[in-house]
């Protein structure tokens, strides 16, 4: 899965998903623009480890929520490293973990909108270069729970639901183009935002996962890779659990 040649925006790249997607997409020969908004030192060290692997990388600061900051993003990228080929939507809005009866409206526009924006700024900043060259490979991050909700996860159901739709209509519009637009959708995924999870929930899910563990960082890069190459250059509009085989299509 060579991507010799090819640049590769990740936003929220500086560490979990995010950073493990630029590590592998960068081993397999990309110059990557390690987004992050708020911890320098870890994108840094992201791009540290990818330099000592003879990899290309930058860690560009800005929030993906933000129109003239992500402008300025893609320029920066496009100055270091050169044309935006593969995005990958990673950048997303924590969690309200509350039943809907305890959700204020507040929370759930907070994070049905900010996920969003994540999506929706990036997609407007890199697309046009794409149309232009009539070439490129669009990502998105979802989750499992788009698909097979759980309690206290409704804002996060809902944003990332909204994130399937988006994605499906852009595969349509954006296919003459030459442009491929993918969702991967993990499930529970070992990562700094699920410290939280106690123990025995964790091992119940394992339990429950055909695969008898839970996924860690690599294993959704490693969905991302494969729709990133050119392998997979007819597949498009696809929506990929990476779950150990919870949900089956």
């Amino acid at each position: 899965m060579e991507l010799k040649g090819k640049v590769v925006l990740v936003t929220g790249a500086s560490r979990g998903i995010g950073a493990a997607t630029a590590k592998l997409l960068a081993r397999h020969g990309a110059s990557v623009a390690v987004n992050y908004v708020k911890n320098q030192a870890a994108a840094e060290a992201v791009v540290k480890a990818i330099a000592s692997e003879g990899g290309r990388a930058a860690a560009i600061h800005a929030d993906a929520r933000n129109p003239q900051e992500v402008a300025a993003l893609v320029e920066e990228t496009k100055n270091e490293l050169g044309p935006i080929d593969i995005l990958v939507l990673n950048a997303g809005m924590g969690v309200p973990l509350k039943p809907f009866m305890e959700l204020s409206y507040k929370e759930f526009q907070n994070k049905v909108m900010g996920e969003m924006d994540c999506f929706f700024h990036p997609l407007k900043a890199v697309v046009p270069s794409m149309v232009e060259r009539k070439s490129g490979c669009i990502i998105g991050i979802s989750s499992g729970l788009s698909r097979y909700p759980a309690p206290r996860f409704s804002a996060h159901t809902t944003a990332k639901s909204a994130v399937d739709g988006l994605m499906k209509s852009l595969a349509l519009e954006l296919g003459s183009y030459g442009i491929r637009v993918n969702v991967v959708s993990p499930g529970l995924t070992m990562t700094d935002a699920t410290a939280w999870q106690p123990k025995e929930q964790v091992e119940a899910i394992a339990r429950m996962t055909p695969l008898q563990r839970v996924a860690q960082p690599e294993d959704i890069a490693g969905a991302v890779l494969m729709l990133a190459s050119e392998e997979t250059r007819f597949i498009t509009g696809v929506y990929i659990p990476v779950c150990g085989g919870q949900l089956m299509l």
